[in-house]
């Protein structure tokens, strides 16, 4: 392991560059996708019981470096304007502190929302290209009387959360000597979707929009004013396993004679769509949207191996009137949910790529956002689905995590739903950004209930609200 010390090392703190210890030099340029997505940096916390070895961390790192090169490059610049990461080894941030308070015995009902950013090593995105940045930067905090909250944050320019979970689950593998495929970082994959459409590229397309000028930098000011003015708080429950059986059954019945078969997971999403659609009480010819965020490494006909370590993320927005969304039966809506997802045919990432890479060449890229997330402040509610990613498999030799959070979200209408700790399996935890103003109508019982409604009587979990200011 090739480890630095660096002038904040102290009894208390200590502060490293972990480093694989040899470099390829190669120049990875990014995708489309990678470029659209932004240098925003996205963290994730881990909270152990035990205490994690943090020497033992740093040398397993060391050695995952290897075989993910791109972590411990650096963002550069190509004389033609596109973004490429240099694997020149510079290495990751990894700082180990000690609390001095003992650990908080979190989960839905107590969430670490409250002073997460303590936890994590921050980094300004607006310095990452040509600075000496990392992309990927740990914090391990010990906390007072046993126990560690692993604080990770990594550029999302260089993965998406898939691909950021399974850098995670390949370094727990390689921590405790077991073995993990190796990721592919040949990012010309993602173009050559494009080529068989090339000549047909879209002028336009549904899910993303070219703002105008101005537009997008009005966008992200107005997010950085909601960060501030900390307009939204962040609610999280949890729905048991028994919960989802009985709401998957609820949606089936409703589908009785059709022929047509749902998932757990539409069910869920098309419950959670439902409420919220009740709580933001739109005039009835209102549309509502779903943002639906989905993995195209499943539908591109196997040009893009699973392998594939970027950014694959595609999206659909099925919709329907506030009236009806309101009205017609769970297993109606959740036909719509998985419809939207079968929306992400070969075809469509195709032209999709095709008209990002078109856009990009007519130096368009920059002024362009996934429609649903412009529209998150009027008609669309965003879910992520993370249920099936390895949260809870994380293994650094001291068992897996008992939590895992991350911090609020500063837009309204943001949902991600996460799998439960293997202590309650097969449920689901779901955090979920509303306005601030609507916090004191979602303390009223009746919402509790609403969302808890395939609940057995008196199990259903509270609704638990992170911000202090809202009294959380």
């Amino acid at each position: 392991m090739m480890a630095s010390p660096t002038a904040t090392e102290s009894d208390t703190k200590r502060s490293t560059t972990v480093r694989a210890g040899e470099a390829s030099g190669d120049r990875i340029r990014l995708s489309v996708y990678d470029m659209l997505i932004g240098l925003v940096y996205t963290p994730r916390t881990f909270f152990y019981r035990e205490t994690l070895d943090g020497d033992a961390l740093r040398a397993s790192l060391s050695r995952t470096l290897l075989s993910f090169p791109m972590v411990s490059g650096r963002m550069k610049k190509d004389p033609d304007g596109r973004l490429s990461v240099l694997c020149d080894d510079s290495g990751v941030r990894f700082i180990e502190t000690h609390a001095a308070e003992p650990m908080p015995d979190h989960g839905p009902h107590h969430t670490a929302k409250k002073g997460i950013n303590r936890y994590l090593s921050q980094v300004n995105p607006l310095q990452v290209v040509d600075g000496d940045i990392p992309l990927f930067t740990v914090k391990l905090t010990h906390m007072k009387g046993g126990g560690s909250v692993l604080g990770v944050n990594m550029n999302h320019a260089v993965a998406d959360g898939s691909a950021y979970m399974r850098f995670m689950e390949s370094w727990s593998k390689e921590h405790r000597g077991l073995g993990y495929p190796a990721p592919g970082h040949d990012r010309g994959i993602i173009d050559a979707l494009a080529a068989p459409v090339a000549g047909d590229a879209p002028p336009d397309n549904d899910h993303f929009t070219v703002t105008k000028r101005g537009r997008k930098s009005a966008y992200v000011a107005r997010i950085l004013l909601s960060s501030i003015a900390k307009v939204t708080t962040m609610v999280t429950t949890r729905f048991t396993a028994a919960e989802l059986a009985t709401m998957k059954d609820a949606a089936m019945a409703d589908l009785a004679g059709t022929e047509r078969w749902v998932s757990t997971n539409d069910a869920l999403t098309a419950h959670l769509w439902k409420v919220l659609g009740a709580l933001r009480d739109r005039p009835d010819a209102s549309e509502e949207k779903l943002g639906l965020l989905a993995d195209f490494r499943a539908f591109g006909g196997g040009a893009v191996p699973d392998g594939y370590w970027g950014n694959t993320v595609t999206n659909t927005r099925p919709g329907m009137p506030a009236a009806e969304l309101r009205s017609r039966p769970l297993g109606e809506i959740a036909l719509a949910v998985r419809a939207g997802y079968a929306e992400n045919t070969e075809e469509k990432i195709r032209q999709e790529t095709a008209f990002l890479c078109a856009e990009y060449e007519a130096g368009r890229l920059k002024r362009i956002l996934p429609t649903m997330t412009l529209d998150k402040f009027e008609n669309t509610i965003v879910i992520n689905n993370w249920s099936k990613l390895p949260f809870y498999d994380l293994d650094f030799g001291a068992g897996t995590p008992f939590w895992y959070d991350v911090p609020a979200l500063p837009t309204p209408w943001t949902v991600l739903i996460a799998p439960t700790p293997p202590d309650e399996p097969g449920g689901r935890d779901v955090h979920m950004a509303v306005p601030r103003a609507l916090v004191q109508t979602l303390r009223e019982q009746s919402w509790t209930d609403r969302f808890h409604c395939y609940a057995e009587s008196g199990e259903a979990s509270a609704l638990t609200f992170g911000s202090p200011k809202a009294g959380g």
